[in-house]
């Protein structure tokens, strides 16, 4: 049994009276790291860490607090392929999903080691003499963190790197299904020289250490909450943020449309609509929920689609880099997603394409070869005759499946691709520039995409949903700047006597009045 990884906290390493393993998604048997179970009180010594950093790191100049990220990103870099490895063996990316997750942490770093440079005030002038008005951003404190396992490099850098650029200080709770990538990331933070307490790391589940961490809002002791995972617990964090009059940064779920219209480029929207619907095995917040196609190119969609869909290759992406997607990245996502196979017949919709559980009984002519039962393995499964009432359209499946919706020209498909609660990612493939340009002036969501996919990120463009899948902050790009600071306005008068602003401006005399009407 190897030595347990203590929790991160004020620059030691401090061990608990409990542990949990992480093993790898693709291979049970593979043991990657044993890790310390957070009590509430190492919670809470976590937050007392950072908020005693806070002082001296909400000090440093931003131009330092940003050289340091790059310095991050430059470890990040020189380990991409390691850490894209851990990734993979731990959570189940593919290799070249992973290797794309860190290169976005690696982009992230960059942008903002750019934007402690550029973390402008304004001056502002005054309607009184001898006096200057300025405003500044500041630090809003500590902030709390809890991040999914399905991104566990990329998401939380959209998280830490931004916080700590603005001078925040961190208490991070990563998923105990990426403890193992959680650690090494941070361990880039402390090899960077970023001072001890700035960054914190506490390991364990949701319902203890994730829910101890919420609790710390009550306590007073977090200005700030971030949270990437599902809808159900993002509005528990809400709740709490809000009675707190703390404003959350929430990146929940969805259930994402990709509308083919029927002129579209039919190999490019079926390439599209495969890896929306497919990439990271389905496990994505982005991940296409409802393909919605239009009439006349229906049929001759499908047929390409599920043809594409029984080529896709599976398996455990360390022993086989082809795959197109591995296992779910644990046993919980798996049992919920098995559970919707009980869902659309008796709605009335028609199983296409799957068996739930790949075995060595039951395998898709994809499977990579090997053991299926060393993890948690999916068929490729297709929807067809679903209709926006029905819960297989409404519901977000964490999974490897994709309903295919028939629906008649684009003002019935843009009505199809609103009627869910959320609003995160979207996508249309078109020619017709009306088309597109109607799309993406209609649709609710976040973010959309013309001809490509509803996934996919980049470091310098605001991600995030509305409705059901967030509150409307964002993150990434100038944008997430808003998040993790406040404002300050500053009125510095010189004039050496009180000057009352609107009692006592003197703007210009008017002259006397002009009869208009008079003039001609």
């Amino acid at each position: 049994m190897p030595t347990p990884i203590g929790h991160m906290i004020g620059g030691h390493s401090v061990e608990s009276p409990t542990t949990f393993e992480s093993r790898s998604s693709g291979n049970g048997a593979d043991l990657v790291g044993v890790f310390a179970a957070a009590t509430k009180e190492q919670v809470r010594e976590a937050c007392v860490a950072a908020r005693e950093a806070f002082v001296l790191w909400s000090a440093t100049p931003a131009p330092v607090r940003g050289e340091l990220l790059g310095k991050v990103g430059n470890a990040l870099e020189r380990e991409k392929e390691s850490l894209a490895r851990l990734v993979t063996r731990e959570m189940g990316k593919t290799l070249k999903e992973a290797r794309g997750s860190v290169q976005e942490a690696i982009d992230t770093c960059r942008f903002f080691q750019s934007e402690g440079r550029r973390l402008y005030g304004q001056t502002v002038p005054s309607e009184m003499p001898n006096k200057e008005l300025t405003t500044y951003r500041r630090p809003l404190g500590v902030v709390g963190m809890i991040t999914a396992s399905n991104f566990p490099i990329a998401v939380p850098s959209w998280k830490i790197v931004p916080a700590l650029v603005t001078g925040n200080t961190v208490v991070w709770k990563p998923s105990s299904d990426a403890s193992a990538v959680a650690y090494a990331f941070a361990k880039l933070f402390e090899e960077a020289g970023l001072p001890p307490g700035a960054l914190n790391v506490v390991f364990g589940g949701g319902r203890d250490a994730g829910a101890y961490l919420i609790d710390m809002m009550d306590e007073g002791r977090l200005n700030k909450f971030a949270f990437t995972g599902s809808t159900a617990v993002g509005r528990v964090i809400g709740e709490v943020a809000g009675r707190n009059l703390l404003h959350p940064t929430l990146e929940l779920g969805g259930k994402n449309p990709l509308v083919v219209l029927r002129d579209a480029d039919l190999d490019n929207a079926v390439q599209g609509a495969v890896f929306s619907a497919f990439a990271t095995g389905g496990q994505r917040c982005t991940t296409a929920g409802n393909v919605i196609v239009d009439a006349p190119i229906y049929e001759a969609f499908l047929e390409r689609f599920l043809g594409k869909v029984s080529e896709l290759r599976i398996g455990d992406p360390l022993a086989h880099q082809d795959v197109d997607y591995g296992p779910f990245i644990n046993e919980r996502f798996y049992h919920d997603w098995q559970d919707h196979y009980g869902w659309g017949e008796p709605d009335g919709a028609t199983l296409a394409y799957g068996k739930g559980r790949i075995t060595s009984e039951s395998a898709p002519s994809g499977w990579a070869g090997g053991d299926p039962a060393a993890g948690f393995y999916g068929w490729p499964t297709v929807w067809t005759g679903v209709e926006p009432g029905m819960r297989l359209f409404q519901e977000e499946v964490f999974g490897p499946t994709i309903n295919v919706v028939k629906v008649d020209g684009v003002d019935a498909a843009i009505d199809a691709a609103n009627a869910v609660e959320y609003g995160l990612s979207s996508a249309v493939y078109t020619m017709n520039r009306d088309w597109a340009y109607r799309f993406k002036s209609r649709i609710q969501a976040g973010m959309t995409s013309i001809n490509n996919t509803t996934v996919g990120a980049e470091a310098h463009l605001p991600f995030g949903g509305v409705k059901a899948s967030g509150n409307g902050t964002r993150e990434s790009g100038i944008w997430v700047l808003e998040n993790y600071t406040y404002w300050q306005a500053v009125n510095d008068d010189v004039s050496g006597r009180l000057q009352l602003a609107q009692m006592e401006t003197q703007y210009v005399t008017p002259s006397d009045e002009v009869d208009v009407g008079s003039l001609f």
